[in-house]
């Protein structure tokens, strides 16, 4: 028996997108049965907009005050994205799949990353 081989980011086919009643969770589901949820507050500071991670590594903004954002609109992008606005204005971004992917894998170490940047900046998630 062999075993089908799994699909990459780039081929994954979104299903459904639900965002919790309270608008601070993104949740995801995927024609390959992968599940993602993501915290609206991790996708703001992740944010793949130039405003966050600048046009260079060294320009990227560690973005605090974000705990209680919420995501207002979720827009679609082709077959292929989504742009999400929040009620602090952000708007910009585009959240392709495989970026959505990547983040809900690599969650932790992405996620302390962001929180040790906070205390080095002396800022807060607010």
């Amino acid at each position: 028996m062999t075993k089908a081989p799994e699909m990459s980011s780039d081929d994954a086919e979104l299903s459904e997108i639900r965002l919790s009643s309270d608008k601070k969770q993104l949740s995801l589901k995927f024609a390959d049965g992968r599940h993602l949820t993501l915290d609206a507050e991790f996708l703001r500071v992740e944010s793949p907009s130039a405003e966050v991670r600048g046009h260079h590594p060294s320009e990227r903004k560690t973005v605090g005050n974000k705990r209680n954002v919420t995501i207002k609109a979720i827009e679609p992008v082709g077959h292929y994205a989504i742009r999400l606005v929040f009620d602090d204005g952000h708007d910009t971004g585009l959240y392709t799949w495989s970026f959505l992917i990547s983040l809900a894998e690599q969650h932790d170490d992405i996620w302390q990353r962001y929180l040790d940047a906070l205390a080095a900046q002396g800022l807060s998630r607010g």
